[in-house]
């Protein structure tokens, strides 16, 4: 399938990756001149570090990623006789909707279109005409690595669209989660958003440290969530354990907030990130790109362990 993708930045240019290592021909287009003109960079960095793993196909380089991946800096060009075209443009509705008014007019009526959106309910900034053929497509960063793919209908999407998409990403060789409805943030999502929730209130309210609330994440709650999910290893403590511990009130989420003071903190003294060599942890003024590639390293690393351990599964 021929397939465009709209928008070359953090998540484009790795969903255009993982489409054409899966053997499809892919068109991405960004309005940014600088950002087309690091996509193939950026595509070319990311094959090198799965290749290095042993998890990229066999027969592919960088030569062979830019004959599959063509850089147009022209909407309609990109778009032309695309069977799916992916939006994955700024979080921001009134840019969304105008996109897809344009590719209201520039797509024939059997094109799909998705959306890459992480929280936005984008169904209503889409024209009538296309509600049938529309659904959200939501990956996770980077995509090359990680295999969650969100397929998520709208109160119009036909169904068989929504089963076309998602044979189309368990031939990727990911693995979709089809949402009944949509729900902002969807399910991995939601579940950080309530996370993170408890974490501000921790930190805020001086519990805990930031190395002290990775380090439980890390050693206590992430080591069985790769094999047992979160409700099979409620199966495994026992289900009466869980439902004391709802009537005995042991845990009271933290109030709804919508900012964090240590977060206020970090960002007012220029710590946002890695990007930026320091956030909640100082990053010791290493290259952003070599920590980029550190992490996709150990994440491939944890992947194939993963994939030769397993995981626990009922019906």
């Amino acid at each position: 399938m021929e397939i465009a993708v709209v928008g070359g930045g953090l998540m484009g240019h790795g969903i255009a990756l993982v489409l054409a290592l899966a053997g499809h021909g892919v068109r991405l287009t960004d309005t940014r001149p600088e950002t087309r003109a690091a996509v193939p960079g950026l595509m070319a960095s990311a094959l090198a570090t799965l290749r290095e793993a042993g998890a990229a196909p066999e027969g592919w380089d960088e030569a062979r990623l830019s004959q599959a991946v063509r850089i147009e800096a022209d909407l309609a060009a990109t778009v032309a006789g695309a069977g799916l075209v992916i939006e994955a443009i700024t979080e921001n509705p009134e840019a969304k909707r105008a996109l897809f008014a344009e590719l209201d007019r520039l797509c024939g009526p059997e094109t799909i279109l998705a959306s890459n959106t992480s929280y936005l309910d984008v169904f209503p900034l889409m024209p009538e005409s296309r509600q049938t053929r529309a659904l959200v497509m939501h990956w996770y960063t980077p995509p090359y690595i990680i295999d969650l793919v969100d397929v998520v209908p709208g109160p119009g999407t036909d169904p068989a669209v929504i089963a076309a998409i998602r044979d189309l990403v368990l031939g990727l060789g990911q693995k979709p989660v089809v949402l009944k409805r949509f729900v902002s943030g969807y399910i991995a999502n939601r579940i950080q958003q309530a996370i993170s929730a408890e974490v501000f209130h921790l930190l805020d309210e001086g519990y805990a440290s930031p190395h002290e609330v990775d380090e439980a994440i890390i050693h206590g709650l992430s080591l069985r969530i790769p094999i047992l999910g979160h409700l099979a290893k409620a199966d495994f403590t026992g289900l009466e354990l869980t439902q004391r511990a709802l009537a005995n009130g042991s845990y009271a989420p933290p109030p709804q907030r919508d900012r964090s003071e240590t977060l206020d903190a970090l960002c007012a003294e220029g710590r946002t990130g890695v990007m930026a060599g320091k956030g909640y942890f100082d990053w010791g003024g290493r290259d952003p790109a070599d920590l980029f590639r550190e992490r996709d390293r150990k994440l491939l690393a944890l992947k194939a362990a993963m994939a030769g351990i397993g995981r626990m599964e009922g019906t």
